[in-house]
């Protein structure tokens, strides 16, 4: 059973407070780096599909050189069905770099609330609440 606050001591609430205040920042910190953690896979993830971008973008070119290729050698229906699969692969392509971009761009705002939430236990903990 735990004393009302008027019947427990300067010393003994000084301690309770500091004990309290190191929770929280050990508590936020921990939060902190699991939010480092999940920006870090969220980076991976972009980069991953920035890869395949390039990738699909390449086999793109690769087509569109084969289009090329039909279209001059022949100079019938073959190449402009090689064209819509190489424009297909550009829409592929572009899909993937803007949720590349996306999750990219994401990274950046997730931490920056936990460093402000930080700061602000350590202000308090210091006695100067902002």
């Amino acid at each position: 059973m735990t004393a009302a606050p008027q019947d427990e001591s300067t010393g003994r609430l000084i301690a309770q407070a500091t004990e309290d205040i190191s929770t929280l920042i050990r508590a936020e910190m921990a939060l902190a780096k699991d939010d480092l953690a999940q920006a870090g896979k969220r980076v991976g993830v972009g980069a991953g599909l920035f890869g395949a971008a390039g990738v699909i973008a390449l086999y793109g070119l690769g087509v569109l050189l084969s289009a090329a290729v039909l279209g001059l050698a022949n100079v019938t229906d073959p190449w402009l069905a090689a064209l819509i699969v190489a424009v297909a692969l550009f829409v592929v392509a572009g899909a993937a770099a803007l949720l590349g971009k996306s999750n990219v761009s994401k990274v950046a705002q997730a931490p920056a609330a936990r460093v402000e939430s930080v700061q602000a236990d350590v202000a308090a903990a210091k006695g100067n609440p902002s």
